[in-house]
This record gives C-alpha cells, sequence and structure tokens, in this order.
C-alpha cells in the first residue's frame, strides 16, 4: 500500500505472525486483560486506563496484553500463553446510564458493533479465543462519549477503577450483570 500503511492478514493474526507490542509480558499467568480502545477517543480509552493501572500496579496471577483498535493482532500472544482465563475488556454501547459495567453475551456483540473503532467486529476475536481459551469473558463499559480529543468522562474513569478493584477475586462473571 502507499504511504507506508500496512494491510494486516487476518490469518496472520490468528496464528502468530502479526506483532503486538506488549514489552515485558508474563505469559506464564492463569488469566490475561486484553483491552481494547483507542486512549484519543474518549470514553473508549476505557480499556487502556485500565492496563495503564494494572501495569503500575500489578495483580498476582493477572497479565495485561494492549489490544488498542487490533486485538486480533494479541491472539499468537495469548495462543502461546494458554491462559485458562482471557477477559476482553472494551467500551461498548449497551444502551446503559454512563459507567455502566457489564458482562456481554457473545450472542449480544454482533448488535452492539454495526459501526465499531475495532478493525475487526469483537465476536470474531472472541469466537477465535473460545477455539483454545477455557474461560473467555468479555466486559463493556458504556461511554458517554466517543469523539476523538475528547477526555475520558469520571463515570468510565470510575467504571475502571471499580474493574481493576474486582481482578484480584475474579470469579465467574466478576459479580456483573450480563446483557
Amino acid at each position: 500500500m502507499s504511504g507506508g500503511l500496512q494491510q494486516i492478514n487476518l490469518s496472520a493474526a490468528l496464528w502468530g505472525e502479526a506483532a503486538c507490542s506488549n514489552d515485558d509480558v508474563d505469559l506464564t499467568v492463569d488469566n490475561i486483560l486484553l483491552t481494547v480502545g483507542n486512549s484519543m477517543m474518549g470514553d473508549d480509552g476505557a480499556g487502556p486506563l485500565l492496563a495503564t493501572m494494572l501495569k503500575a500496579n500489578p495483580i498476582d496471577n493477572w497479565s495485561v496484553l494492549e489490544g488498542g483498535s487490533m486485538p486480533e493482532d494479541c491472539l499468537h500472544l495469548i495462543r502461546k500463553a494458554k491462559p485458562n482465563r482471557v477477559l476482553v475488556v472494551d467500551a461498548a454501547d449497551i444502551g446503559e446510564e454512563a459507567g455502566t459495567t457489564r458482562v456481554i453475551d457473545p450472542e449480544s456483540i454482533v448488535d452492539m458493533y454495526v459501526v465499531s473503532t475495532h478493525s475487526l467486529p469483537l465476536n470474531f476475536l472472541i469466537d477465535e479465543l473460545k477455539t483454545f481459551v477455557p474461560e473467555v469473558v468479555f466486559v463493556g463499559i458504556q461511554p458517554a462519549i466517543v469523539a476523538f480529543s475528547a477526555p475520558l468522562t469520571e463515570m468510565v474513569q470510575n467504571a475502571v477503577s471499580t474493574l481493576y478493584q474486582v481482578l484480584p477475586v475474579w470469579q465467574g462473571d466478576g459479580g456483573f450483570e450480563h446483557v
């Protein structure tokens, strides 16, 4: 492609030929947090904020992979790690008040991501993860605003903080309601 842009082949991402920029990630843990989102797009930065929190204050038996807007690029690392659980966290329009956190059932993902800030619909990512990870949980945080240069809202920051506090004792759905 012109202009130095590179197109990533889906099969390359699925089978480990694409890069995931996550230096010094411990791949021997049972739990991987895969964050999704863009910190330059307001509340879409919920995932990146959670990644920053976990890197600054690690939690035993958890590692974080920052998926950005192309989380499928991390699949090769997750496949290599063979974790028991992957928790995928992203901003998601679930029709609730800003900051509301829900576990999103796979069947609901398709309806929520007709318009997305990501290169690949998350239902494809979740489906692929489920082929080799025993437990995959998708957690969505309702954004107030997703716009270029907008800051993270206080409601979403609070939701991210709550989610971080639940990680050390995470079981099942983490105590969050389902959509």
